[in-house]
């Protein structure tokens, strides 16, 4: 089978798919024949050798969608429609960066739509990380305001599209000017371009401060942040687009708004499979249209990975098998 084995950290262009064995069945675990993929900003780290705990070589990739090849002593079928996602896939076992993946029984997740591959393996991670920040965590309503910071990522459009199908109003962040028109097209209600003057932008419209905010951007932002939160407001931090994982000269006592309230979400340690069908409930109710910004075989793995270096995708990066 085609895999993408990571020997060393490596440049976009340096990552290549090459034949190796199709991993063999063991019990516990079932072969899932993978038909598409999603590109994450974790797996860019980790090709950057910036996931010490990832242990090399490694097939990296963290979600797929697919179809059960082997299903071992498990009670799936041979066939059948399937998504995984996190729990150690492509870092502490191989994951989807292959033709073929042998995942533990018990991450590996049914799934009941005849949705496209391509559209179907956008959704997971993208989806899931947005959706559960926003009603596990952040338990949005239709009366919330939300902010997002970080809002043409990927994680962001998905939780703009989530947020106003249900009809709450949101406020949107961009680095890039050119990109406003983006997020207007895509229902924001008002967007902030994140400079040094995106608290007076927010003061103009929200001069209470915001109810509910959802930081992407990580730990460059999050004190201006927390700064932006109204009186029983809710920050919730999922991602880390940029900056370091350690945030230098934190005081909690002073960068914590009084009254306030500071949580995060990591879709690896709290995966809840109630969510990911609820989500796909979602999608299907509300009629979401999945953002795809491109799609690519998994020979051109270094041009889905240089794509999303660049930050200009706007949409899920998706990578499909052929055969």
């Amino acid at each position: 089978m085609k895999a993408v084995v990571l020997e060393k950290a490596c440049t976009a262009q340096e990552l290549i798919a090459r034949e190796v064995p199709i991993p063999k069945v063991k019990s516990g675990w079932v072969l899932v024949k993978i038909k598409a993929f999603g590109i994450n900003r974790s797996e860019i780290f980790t090709r950057q050798g910036d996931s010490p705990s990832v242990k090399l070589p490694r097939i990296i990739g963290i979600e797929c969608v697919g179809e059960i090849a082997d299903p071992s002593d498990s009670s799936f079928h041979k066939g059948q429609r399937v998504v995984s996602l996190m729990g150690g896939l492509g870092r502490e076992f191989d994951g989807s960066y292959a033709e073929y993946a042998l995942i533990p029984s018990t991450q590996v997740y049914p799934i009941n739509t005849d949705m496209e591959w391509t559209k179907l393996a956008a959704i997971p991670e993208m989806y899931y990380t947005a959706y559960a920040s926003l009603f596990d965590t952040l338990m949005l309503s239709k009366e919330d305001t939300l902010l997002i910071r970080g809002g043409t990522s990927s994680v962001g459009l998905a939780a703009l599209q989530l947020a106003k199908s249900i009809g709450a109003t949101v406020i949107s962040t961009t680095r890039n000017k050119n990109k406003i028109e983006l997020l207007k097209q895509h229902g924001a209600d008002f967007v902030l371009l994140d400079n040094e003057n995106i608290q007076s932008q927010l003061d103009s419209i929200l001069p209470q401060g915001v109810g509910k905010i959802l930081e992407l951007i990580g730990t460059v932002t999050l004190k201006s942040s927390l700064r932006m939160l109204a009186e029983k407001g809710i920050l919730c931090m999922t991602g880390i687009l940029g900056g370091e994982w350690v945030i230098n000269s934190f005081e909690p006592m002073i960068d914590i708004p009084s009254g306030a309230y500071f949580t995060q979400f990591d879709s690896g340690a709290n995966f809840k499979e109630k969510l990911l069908n609820d989500l796909f409930d979602h999608i299907n109710q509300y009629q979401i249209e999945v953002p795809i910004a491109e799609v690519f075989t998994i020979d051109e793995i270094s041009k889905a990975h240089l794509l999303m270096e660049s930050n200009s995708a706007n949409g899920k990066i998706v990578v499909v098998n052929e055969s």
